[in-house]
C-alpha cells in the first residue's frame, strides 16, 4: 500500500465499537478512509446506517479487490482468526481489536504477515485508547526493559471501584457496568482475568520477544474477592486492583502474572478509577513511565482502532524488533512473591505451602495469611481456584526483579 493512498474498507462487526468506528470515520474526512461494506450476523437487525452497507456474506468484503482494508471488531475469536487469516492471504491489512484471538493465535498470524508482506495492527486489543504497543514497538523499540504492571482491564476496574467507593456489593457492581457497556452480558473473561491475561499475552511479545500461551501465565479475576478483603484493603490504606504484571528476573528470564493486588497510594495505579487503564513501564534507559486513559467503552477503543486505520496510509508495520534481539527472553516461574491468602476454612490453606509466613490471623469466621512463595507454587497449590479462598498480591515489582533464578 502506497504513502497516503486512499482506504476503502471492509468492517466485520457492528456493535458498540464497530458504530462508533462509522460514525468517527464520517466525522474525519481527511482521513480519506471510508466503509465501503459492512458485514454482521443478523441482517434483519435495525441499524443506525444505510441499510445498503450490510451484508451477512463475508465473502463479499473478502473478495472485494477494491477493499484494501478490513477492520475485524467480531467477539467470536475463532470466526475472527478465520477471516483476519483471509483478509491477510488476500494481501489486505488488517486491524483488530480481538485480544483473545491475536493472544492465542500470535505465531501464526505473524507468520501470515510475513508471507503476505501485510500490516496487521492491534492498538485497541490491549488498554483501549492507551496507546501501549505503539509506545513499545517507538519509544522503546531499543530499550531493555525492567517492568511492566498495568490495571489492563476496564470492567474489572470499574467494578472494583464502585465496590471501594460506594460500598456495592460485587454483582451490583457487575450489573452497572455491563449496564453502561463496560462489561459483556456473559462477563467470564474480564471477571476471571482471562482477558488481562491475554493482553498481558500480547504485551509480551513486544516489550521482550517472548511468544507465550495465555493459559500458560498464571492468572487469578476478581470472583473470589470476599467482604473481609475489602475491610482489610480499607484497614491498610490499600486499593485493591486487577494488576497485569511482568517483569526481569535474571539476564533472560522474565516473569509474568495477572492478579487482584493491594496498590500503595505512591503507586500512580492506586487513583485509577472506573473504566480507567493505567500502565507502568519500567526501562533502564528511560527509568519509568506511566501511561493512563480510557481502556473500556465506543469511543476509546474506537479512537485506538482509528489510529491504527490512519496509520495504515504510511503503510506502517509492527516491527517486533526485541523478537531478534541479542537477548532470548523466556518466562519463568521460579520468582518469589508475596500474597495475601483469606478463607474461611482453616484446612484449605496451610503455611508449610509457602515460604515463609510473615502474618498469620485465625479467627471463627475468617482467617489470612501473608506469606512468599514461587510463581510455580502458587500456580500447583490445591487452593488456588478454589472459589472459597481469595488471592492478592501485595509485593511491588521492586521486590522481585532481583530475585535470582533458581
Amino acid at each position: 500500500m502506497t504513502i497516503n493512498k486512499k482506504l476503502t474498507i471492509g468492517l466485520f462487526g457492528f456493535g458498540v465499537v464497530g458504530e462508533g468506528i462509522y460514525k468517527v470515520l464520517q466525522q474525519t474526512p481527511a482521513l480519506d478512509a471510508s466503509i465501503k461494506k459492512i458485514c454482521i450476523k443478523h441482517p434483519d437487525k435495525k441499524r443506525n446506517a444505510p441499510s445498503e452497507l450490510f451484508t451477512a456474506n463475508a465473502n463479499e468484503l473478502l473478495n472485494d479487490d477494491s477493499i484494501n482494508v478490513i477492520v475485524e471488531l467480531i467477539d467470536d475469536a475463532d470466526a475472527a482468526f478465520a477471516i483476519v487469516s483471509a483478509a491477510m492471504k488476500r494481501k489486505k491489512a488488517v486491524v483488530s481489536a480481538n485480544k483473545k484471538m491475536i493472544a492465542t493465535h500470535f505465531e501464526k498470524l505473524l507468520q501470515l504477515q510475513i508471507e503476505n508482506n501485510v500490516s496487521f495492527l492491534y492498538e485497541a486489543a490491549v488498554c483501549g485508547s492507551v496507546p501501549v504497543i505503539r509506545n513499545l514497538e517507538e519509544y522503546y523499540d531499543n530499550d531493555l526493559l525492567n517492568s511492566f504492571s498495568g490495571i489492563v482491564n476496564g470492567s474489572t476496574n470499574f467494578i472494583l471501584t464502585k465496590m471501594k467507593e460506594e460500598n456495592l456489593n460485587y454483582d451490583t457492581a457487575l450489573l452497572q457496568a455491563q449496564q453502561l457497556g463496560f462489561a459483556e452480558s456473559n462477563p467470564a473473561l474480564d471477571v476471571e482475568g482471562k482477558d488481562a491475561v491475554n493482553k498481558l499475552t500480547i504485551v509480551l511479545k513486544h516489550a521482550y520477544g517472548i511468544t507465550a500461551n495465555p493459559e500458560s501465565i498464571l492468572h487469578l479475576g476478581i470472583t473470589h474477592l470476599n467482604p473481609f478483603d475489602t475491610k482489610y484493603a480499607n484497614e491498610k490504606g490499600y486499593n485493591i486492583k486487577l494488576v497485569a504484571n511482568a517483569y526481569q528476573v535474571t539476564e533472560n528470564k522474565i516473569a509474568a502474572y495477572v492478579l487482584p493486588t493491594f496498590i500503595v497510594q505512591k503507586n500512580p495505579l492506586y487513583n485509577i478509577r472506573n473504566e480507567f487503564n493505567g500502565v507502568l513501564i519500567g526501562s533502564k534507559l528511560a527509568d519509568e513511565q506511566f501511561l493512563y486513559g480510557k481502556g473500556a467503552g465506543r469511543f476509546p477503543t474506537a479512537s485506538a482502532v482509528l489510529s491504527d486505520i490512519a496509520a495504515l496510509r504510511y503503510n506502517y508495520q509492527y516491527e517486533y524488533k526485541k523478537s531478534s534481539s541479542g537477548v532470548k527472553y523466556q518466562l519463568t516461574g521460579k520468582s518469589v512473591i508475596k500474597i495475601y491468602v483469606s478463607f474461611s476454612d482453616r484446612t484449605l490453606v496451610q503455611e508449610n505451602d509457602f515460604i515463609e509466613v510473615e502474618e498469620s490471623y485465625l479467627s471463627a469466621n475468617i482467617n489470612h495469611l501473608i506469606g512468599t512463595i514461587l510463581l510455580d507454587d502458587l500456580r500447583n497449590v490445591t487452593w488456588f481456584n478454589n472459589n472459597a479462598v481469595s488471592v492478592i498480591a501485595i509485593s511491588d515489582i521492586s521486590d522481585t526483579v532481583n530475585q535470582n533464578d533458581n
